[in-house]
């Protein structure tokens, strides 16, 4: 008769190889898992809060479009304020979150803006000024700061490139392709306002 005490057991190899043993043990199966969904899961908490931003912004970007239409329209602001004051100005209406770099009001490169008066409200331009077609860059050549006096026609258009950061929403909602780029990487942001100017 065997000994079949605790060493006898011990001594007893376990049945199967390494790989059935390895497929049985469920120890750390918990960790594996979150491991696997918590890359996916985090990629699509960030694009939902950069779409959110993103919105948001947008919403400041009309905003301050909208404040500075006003003081055109009323005229607080005319055509003897220079271009690059107009620019601080704007500016600072949309600093909380969106970013103007020193030299932006001198040198556009996220900011632009476009105001020009008009002799009837039919000969405003609807669509966005792009080079090379519907996806292309904005084409900024034909911006001027040019308010009228009162009582004429005038709009008040702002752009901003917002860049995309989460690549798993940047092919579904930029809008700027630049030629010559493999990764577009800007949301063209677009806030308009049109309006007749006050008899100031």
């Amino acid at each position: 008769m065997t000994d079949a005490g605790p060493a006898a057991v011990s001594r007893r190899k376990p049945r199967g190889g390494v790989l059935r043993r390895l497929i049985g043990d469920r120890s750390g199966s918990s960790s594996i898992e979150f491991a696997i969904l918590a890359i996916p899961f985090l990629v699509a908490v960030v694009a939902s809060l950069e779409t959110f931003v993103a919105f948001a912004g947008e919403q400041l970007l009309a905003t301050a479009t909208e404040t500075m239409a006003r003081k055109v329209r009323t005229g607080e602001i005319t055509a003897a304020m220079s271009k690059e004051d107009f620019r601080k100005a704007f500016c600072a209406e949309i600093s909380i979150m969106m970013t103007c770099s020193a030299t932006e009001a001198k040198n556009a490169s996220k900011l632009f803006v476009d105001v020009r008066s008009f002799s009837d409200f039919s000969k405003i331009p609807a669509a966005i000024p792009r080079i090379g077609g519907a996806s292309g860059d904005l084409d900024t050549s034909g911006f001027k700061f040019a308010p009228g006096g009162p009582t004429t026609i005038t709009i008040v258009r702002a752009y901003y490139r917002w860049e995309v950061i989460t690549d798993l929403v940047r092919p579904f909602i930029t809008n700027l392709r630049p030629a010559g780029t493999s990764m577009p990487k800007d949301y063209l942001m677009v806030a308009t306002a049109a309006f007749r100017t006050e008899s100031y």
